[in-house]
């Protein structure tokens, strides 16, 4: 006899009873049969598993063993047979949403905390991507939704992408830097001159996208925008930042904002996702971060942490 998940319900219900008869009756089966599928177990086994001396079914330590196992077993059995379900109604297993550097994390967490509350059993998975890397995640699937896309959309098929808004960028230098005493308005050649500092695009397929780096100007690459503040603070290098990051440190003479000709100071972010790919996870998540003004939410918060 193969343990199967019958004897193994078999098991559990005389656990939990106390008698083979109560079992029986919780499992609508008659005594014998229950009688009958542990005694064949225990015999091919070669072990017992209750102990029948007394008037309650009291479990061996090898029964004991057993049934604590065989629970696991059952669960993971019910778990799986409910994520069958979901997926067969439209829910997915897992869901992967990528969120770009303008975007803390704390901006979900209750987004996250009300997703878990649906108890679906899909696995969340949150990555972060930076410029184009947003745009590479879903195209090359590493992503299903991603949160605050930088610049328009590529052509990528079957992709949603709906604005959610936009962030004025300006062009900053420590007060010390050879750029602050120099007059406005500042050219592109001029700037080309010193050290730029940028983030390091994610992308894996698409070509990296960068904002305000002149050919051939010097580059230095961090991996975050509170580290490419600090390296214009200590003027270190010079470069765009996001107003909202920039108001603190401005007011309080940390950084000094110049004018350069020709230089792009408006960034338009997106939501996007695979329309062919919609299941209801993602499509709750759509719901809930599809907002024309969520980047004002987001400068809002980001402008109150400086």
């Amino acid at each position: 006899m193969n343990l199967s998940f019958e004897v193994l319900r078999v098991l559990d219900a005389i656990d939990r009873t106390g008698t083979f008869a109560k079992a029986a009756e919780t499992l609508n089966k008659v005594p014998s049969s229950l009688t009958y599928l542990v005694g064949k177990l225990e015999l091919e086994l070669g072990v017992n598993l209750f102990d029948r001396t007394g008037r309650r079914a009291t479990l061996t330590h090898a029964g004991r063993v057993v049934v604590g196992e065989g629970r696991r077993l059952l669960q993971a059995a019910e778990d799986l047979e409910c994520k069958a379900k979901r997926i067969q109604h439209g829910w997915e297993s897992e869901l992967h949403v990528a969120i770009d550097e303008i975007i803390p994390f704390e901006f979900l967490w209750n987004h996250v905390s009300e997703f878990y509350k649906l108890k679906l059993d899909t696995h969340l998975y949150l990555s972060r991507e930076v410029l184009g890397g947003s745009w590479d995640a879903l195209l090359t699937h590493r992503a299903d939704l991603i949160v605050g896309a930088a610049g328009d959309p590529p052509p990528i098929p079957n992709v949603t992408a709906r604005p959610i808004g936009s962030l004025r960028h300006v062009f900053v230098v420590a007060p010390h830097h050879p750029l602050a005493s120099v007059r406005e308005p500042l050219t592109q050649d001029m700037v080309a001159r010193h050290r730029v500092v940028a983030i390091g695009d994610t992308s894996r397929k698409l070509a990296p996208r960068t904002i305000a780096i002149g050919d051939n100007q010097e580059i230095m690459t961090v991996s975050t925008l509170e580290a490419k503040l600090a390296a214009q603070i200590r003027g270190l290098a010079v470069g765009t930042i996001p107003e909202c990051l920039a108001a603190g440190p401005l007011s309080q003479g940390e950084l000094v904002s110049k004018e350069v000709l020709g230089m792009r100071h408006i960034t338009h972010f997106y939501l996007a996702w695979r329309s062919d790919e919609m299941g209801k996870a993602l499509s709750w998540w759509v719901d809930q971060l599809n907002q024309p003004d969520l980047l004002d939410q987001v400068a809002q918060k980001r402008s109150l942490n400086t």
